[in-house]
């Protein structure tokens, strides 16, 4: 029997870019009357359906909110890619949280998702009850970002899904042990078929653009600027970290436990960047940190 909470619904909302309007679709979980929303958000080249064994499982107390990023998944793409950044994102979130009609949310983001979320949770009257950042903090590795940037717009098809599949699991070792059922879906939720039949990336390949004009001048701004964005977070904090993450280190981690909103560090061992929050022991500790 399915419950009224297992039922998913794709929405989408229109938002404005300094191009234009775009629509950014979202997958609603659980009762559209819930006050209690959560909302989560995917990282860079993921998707919305990252976050469908997380969201069944908690759509009996939560209406969860997943939205495709602009220029992923079912969204639009940008007619600028220079407008790929974390600004864009967080205005189409408030955009989002205006349809949603929701006074007050939990978020949760993985990687830029989390960003997204910092960005959000530093406004002065922002609406983020308690906030989870999975891997992901104010400063972050610039190896491991040179590492995504260069798979991010390579122009790659594959013949068949199995072919997409296998390269998609070899960029994506860092998320740690999965059964060959979940890598399946892992890899079917980022890739999609072109007209020729192709099998390619869910993703606008031109989102790498903006991190290739990045300067090392522009980075250090940046992490000043995302500091100062984390040290103005008052709401209860959850930071989830991989152990072996080569984005977000260890020293880093801990020293957002005594900055800002002094975050409760939780790690998972054997994982790197980023936990994928489909295992019962990395669902928990989210479950564990709403409800207190």
């Amino acid at each position: 029997m399915i419950r009224k909470s297992d039922q998913v619904r794709i929405e989408t909302v229109q938002c404005l870019s300094p191009d234009g309007l775009h629509k950014m679709a979202y997958k609603e979980w659980g009762q559209p009357d819930n006050p209690h929303v959560l909302v989560c958000v995917h990282g860079l080249t993921r998707v919305s359906d990252d976050f469908d064994v997380l969201a069944r499982e908690l759509s009996e107390q939560y209406r969860v909110i997943c939205p495709d990023v602009v220029g992923r998944g079912r969204s639009s793409w940008l007619k600028n890619p220079q407008n790929y950044q974390v600004p864009q994102y967080v205005a189409d979130m408030v955009t989002l949280l205006a349809r949603l009609r929701a006074t007050h949310v939990d978020y949760l983001g993985t990687s830029m998702g989390g960003l997204i979320g910092m960005g959000l949770a530093s406004l002065r009257d922002n609406p983020i009850k308690k906030l989870i950042l999975n891997d992901i903090g104010p400063s972050l590795d610039v190896a491991a970002l040179n590492r995504i940037s260069q798979y991010v717009s390579q122009p790659l098809r594959f013949a068949t899904f199995g072919e997409g599949a296998q390269y998609i699991r070899s960029i994506s070792l860092t998320f740690g042990e999965h059964s060959e059922e979940e890598w399946h879906k892992l890899c079917k939720d980022v890739l999609r078929q072109d007209k020729d039949g192709m099998w390619i990336r869910h993703h606008d390949l031109n989102l790498g653009l903006a991190m290739q004009a990045i300067t090392p001048e522009l980075a250090q701004a940046a992490q000043v600027m995302m500091w100062s964005a984390f040290d103005s977070i008052s709401c209860p904090t959850l930071l989830l970290r991989g152990a072996d993450s080569d984005l977000l280190s260890k020293e880093t981690a801990q020293q957002m436990t005594r900055r800002g909103p002094k975050v409760k560090l939780v790690e998972f061992e054997k994982v790197g960047h980023a936990p994928t929050l489909v295992h019962a022991d990395q669902i928990e500790p989210i479950r564990q940190f709403l409800s207190s």
